[in-house]
């Protein structure tokens, strides 16, 4: 915009005050090339097209904007438009979205109908280049209300009541002690105390309905942070085989093949009398509905390992090293 002209400083000092704050009249003069008094009549011409801008007294005053208010417009840079864009596109693939996908999609035309014409090719010319390794996801959006009901539940710890609908379609009434809500590999997740029945539960958010805050507060006990929880959630979730195995290598060896939402590892801190190298036992905890892809992850890991059950799984381990070397050896 032309900082020259009146009009340009003028919607120059909306963009500023809608970055949030309070701004002083010095910082606003300095940042428009004007004096305190033009300040003052620049912030009169917004306050005359119903832009509540608030004036606020003290040694810290200046002007900012009333909170809870539409403005027309809304001032995006350049840069502003084109993260807001590119981080819809994004959200739309990774299936991180709180609405219907024709939301997300309405807005995405909104701002790029706006956008000044070389701006809008530059960013056709990044769309036409990008490719993405991942399918855009297809999940289930979550209640935009029921998101914005615990995450007001999480910041002021409290209880929060919500009707759950499990993967086999029974539905129940839970009473939560939400920690934290958290995004994992497309989806949206809570994790929490189920008050019913004391212990911890991890619910996605596209389950919940009817979430309605609750009296009382309680106490986050002390534990991993929410996303820790939920991944920990992951790696014990009921399955039909549970596998124990040791693996004799690193954290980050093994964690390369096997993260923290598949399997669980028990580190053991070396005595005086024990080899204190990075590579070492460790036992490695996991639930699965199939054993069929863990050989092969096995081998790829390239490190001893040992067993402990199922004996399945040394059937198939055993087969895949045969079928291995019988290919090997043909010529």
């Amino acid at each position: 915009m032309d900082m020259s002209r009146p009009t340009g400083r003028v919607l120059t000092l909306l963009e500023l005050l809608q970055s949030g704050g309070t701004r002083t009249v010095a910082e606003l003069a300095d940042r428009l090339g004007v004096e305190g008094r033009t300040v003052r009549r620049y912030v009169n011409q917004l306050i005359d097209l119903d832009v509540p801008v608030e004036s606020v007294r003290g040694r810290y005053g200046g002007y900012r904007l009333a909170p809870g208010y539409r403005l027309p417009p809304l001032m995006l840079s350049d840069d502003e438009a084109l993260a807001v864009l590119l981080g819809l596109i994004a959200g739309r693939r990774a299936g991180l979205r709180t609405t219907e996908r024709t939301a997300s999609e309405t807005a995405t035309a909104k701002i790029r109908r706006v956008l000044p014409k070389h701006l809008a090719r530059r960013l056709d010319t990044l769309l036409e280049s990008l490719a993405f390794t991942d399918q855009p996801g297809e999940f289930a959006a979550p209640d935009a209300g029921v998101l914005l009901t615990l995450a007001d539940a999480v910041r002021h710890r409290r209880p929060v009541s919500l009707r759950y609908t499990d993967r086999n379609g029974r539905r129940s009434e839970r009473t939560l002690h939400a920690y934290g809500i958290v995004a994992h590999a497309g989806r949206w997740y809570v994790t929490g105390t189920d008050a019913g029945i004391g212990e911890d539960r991890t619910f996605r958010l596209d389950r919940l309905t009817d979430a309605r805050t609750l009296p009382g507060s309680f106490e986050v006990p002390e534990g991993p942070d929410p996303a820790q929880r939920v991944l920990s959630g992951f790696a014990t979730a009921e399955y039909r085989h549970e596998v124990t195995l040791r693996i004799h290598g690193t954290v980050e060896q093994i964690r390369a093949h096997l993260p923290a939402s598949v399997a669980s590892l028990e580190e053991y801190e070396p005595t005086a009398d024990q080899d204190p190298a990075p590579e070492r036992w460790l036992r490695v905890r996991l639930r699965a509905e199939r054993l069929d892809w863990l050989p092969p992850t096995l081998a790829s890991i390239d490190r001893p390992f040992v067993i402990e059950r199922p004996a399945e799984l040394r059937d198939l381990v055993v087969a895949l090293a045969d079928r291995l070397t019988s290919c090997a050896r043909r010529g």
